[in-house]
């Protein structure tokens, strides 16, 4: 067994971590967030209400067995975030079902036509908890989804 902490043959000043450049600086490191896991009901209601309110696309949707699935959606054009759907499967997760946030918006869905895309969400039967508003940032709205998660339509302003 091994000392805690002592990896035979690890140097830290080889990758990075004993000086002040550190990793990220000395290797080009290329990372993105591939997944955001939301827990849905079910995994068919969810889907739908994605691809025909949000006009999102179905990425996969692959049955794990045992009434698991591996459920992907992404906005259109979104070429790397994926909102995977996880059903619930016991009690403690259906009653978080909506409440991930815990009553704050915590996701943000990025447009480049605000106004394009809140209208066409409206005309759907999305419902926005507020007008749409201009920040500092860009132009925002609060919407809620089927399960009363809060996001954020947002269109940044041009750097």
């Amino acid at each position: 067994m091994r000392a805690r902490g002592k990896w035979p043959g690890f140097r830290r000043d080889w990758i990075g971590f004993g000086n002040r450049a550190g990793f990220a600086d000395r290797f080009q490191v290329r990372q993105t967030l591939g997944y955001v896991s939301l827990i849905v009901r079910d995994y068919d209601e969810a889907i739908q209400w994605f691809t025909g309110m949000l006009g999102f696309r179905l990425v996969e949707d692959t049955d794990l067995g045992g009434g698991k699935r591996w459920v992907l959606v992404a906005p259109p054009g979104s070429a790397e975030t994926r909102l995977l759907l996880a059903q619930a499967k016991n009690d403690r997760e259906k009653a978080g079902i909506g409440q991930q946030g815990f009553g704050r918006v915590w996701l943000f869905l990025h447009t480049d036509d605000f106004a394009r895309d809140h209208a066409a969400m409206l005309a759907k039967g999305v419902r926005f908890l507020e007008a749409p508003r201009h920040e500092s940032y860009g132009t925002v709205a609060v919407f809620e989804d089927l399960y009363g998660n809060k996001w954020d339509l947002l269109r940044l302003n041009a750097p």
